[in-house]
């Protein structure tokens, strides 16, 4: 009898170690729920995006009675990001949380925040972003794609570089580096004008690219850098705060418009609320890792950042991305982030 109950036990105990392997998360029982909602995300369960989706989850499924299982896939188990966009597109996943950068790809204003040395701070941020900025990037995603943007941008905080070769402290630093970027003609075009040679790598294969030196270095907001691990690869980090990075919570329309009025509403405001609470997650977090980071071995050091706006404006880099998004949309930057070109 007691070998039974053991044999039971360490039964019932693999099932739940390999659902916390999987790193599903999911309202209450999934045979219950009326609709069974997947979304993925690149990041690990333990970045504040993850614990606040979890958290999110679980709210979805108490107030909607158990009719919606809302499932959260972290850590890139769905697939690269271009392979989730793929998904969600198709109707195959139902959300995906999406960076300028990728979204750029599908929707060119959908970049525009991650013009480089725009934001000086987050209070020009969120003005934008919950601003005319952000709803004029929302209508663009409708307009073009079978994809919706919630209301409120998820946060990345501000991209930092890290590098394993020297730090970065003036424009000149950049020359010649082997920096991976993510696949984005934007993020390409700033470290080009830097003189930098930028190579997309997605993100899945960074840490390896680091490690076997096809990359010299990446950038990264800090809490990304930390819940990767890049200080195991990588000596040194320079706070350029050289682009403000975030999420749009993206959801296929068809599939959204599956459930009632009553059940979209409470998807809606749980992901906008959850979204405003991973915000102060993730600056606070961002400011407590410098110090662990130094603990770890990484070097930190400041820039300047008004050289490198120099150098951006010198090489005509706003005035030709000025062009690629039109008056309109620069207008707009502009006017929370004050004149760039």
């Amino acid at each position: 009898m007691h070998a039974m109950t053991r044999r039971h036990f360490l039964k019932t105990a693999s099932v739940a170690s390999a659902a916390a392997a999987t790193g599903l998360y999911a309202g209450s029982a999934s045979a219950a729920a009326e609709f069974t909602l997947k979304y993925g995300n690149n990041l690990p369960m333990t970045h504040p995006m993850n614990v606040r989706a979890k958290e999110m989850a679980a709210r979805i499924a108490a107030e909607s009675k158990g009719r919606v299982d809302f499932q959260v896939y972290p850590n890139g188990q769905l697939g690269t990001d271009t392979d989730m966009l793929s998904q969600v597109r198709a109707g195959a996943i139902d959300f995906f949380t999406i960076s300028p950068e990728v979204l750029g790809t599908l929707v060119s204003a959908g970049q525009i925040s991650g013009v480089g040395f725009a934001f000086k701070d987050y209070n020009q941020v969120w003005a934008a972003m919950d601003g005319d900025l952000g709803a004029y990037v929302r209508k663009q995603i409708a307009a073009t794609t079978s994809l919706f943007a919630f209301e409120r941008c998820w946060d990345n905080g501000y991209r930092q570089v890290t590098t394993s070769t020297r730090p970065i402290t003036r424009p000149e630093d950049f020359k010649g580096m082997k920096l991976r970027v993510p696949p984005s003609p934007l993020a390409t075009s700033l470290f080009r004008a830097f003189d930098a040679a930028p190579t997309s790598i997605n993100f899945a294969e960074v840490y390896s690219a680091l490690q076997t030196k096809i990359a010299e270095g990446q950038e990264n907001p800090l809490a990304v850098i930390s819940t990767v691990k890049f200080y195991e690869v990588q000596k040194y980090c320079s706070m350029t705060n050289h682009v403000w990075s975030g999420f749009w919570f993206m959801g296929n329309k068809k599939s959204f418009e599956r459930m009632p009025k009553e059940l979209q509403e409470i998807v809606t405001r749980n992901v906008n609320e959850a979204g405003l609470k991973q915000r102060v997650d993730v600056k606070a977090l961002n400011e407590s890792l410098v110090a662990d980071m130094k603990g770890k071995g990484m070097q930190f050091n400041d820039t300047d950042n008004e050289a490198f706006r120099t150098k951006l404006r010198a090489s005509g880099f706003y005035t030709e991305w000025h062009k690629k998004f039109g008056p309109e949309a620069w207008a707009l930057l502009e006017k929370y982030t004050g004149k760039l070109a």
